[in-house]
Parts: C-alpha cells; structure tokens; sequence
C-alpha cells in the first residue's frame, strides 16, 4: 500500500484513530469521524482517506467507504 493512505478507525471508547497503513499506533486520535478526517487531510492533504463504517452491519463492521 502506498504511505499516503490513512484510515480513520473507531475504538472501543468511542474516540477515532488516524493511522496509516500497518503502524503499530495511531498517528492522532480525535472525539469524531469529522475531526479525524480533517486531522488526515492536515497531515497530508493529497492522501486517499479510509473511512470506518460506523454502523454494524451482519457480524460486525467489515466495511471501508473512501473519501
């Protein structure tokens, strides 16, 4: 996967990570999918964004939406 990629991930809190692909941490963790999406696009405006659904679907979250 190319290094300008983020995916904006919820976890168990609540709270949002933005991360790049395979890193051990989260580049920045924001209160909401919103704030995540703007803290990527400041990080590297020309990234392609991943977008966690934040809904269940079936047995879990198991979909992408690109921004």
């Amino acid at each position: 996967m190319p290094k300008n990629e983020f995916f904006i991930e919820q976890r168990n809190d609540g709270r949002y990570n933005v991360s790049r692909p395979n890193a051990d941490r989260a580049s920045a963790v924001t209160d909401t999918q919103a704030d995540g999406i703007a803290r990527a696009r400041e990080m590297d405006s020309d990234a392609t964004i991943h977008v966690e659904r934040v809904r269940d679907i079936g047995p879990g979250r198991d979909k992408w939406r690109k921004i």
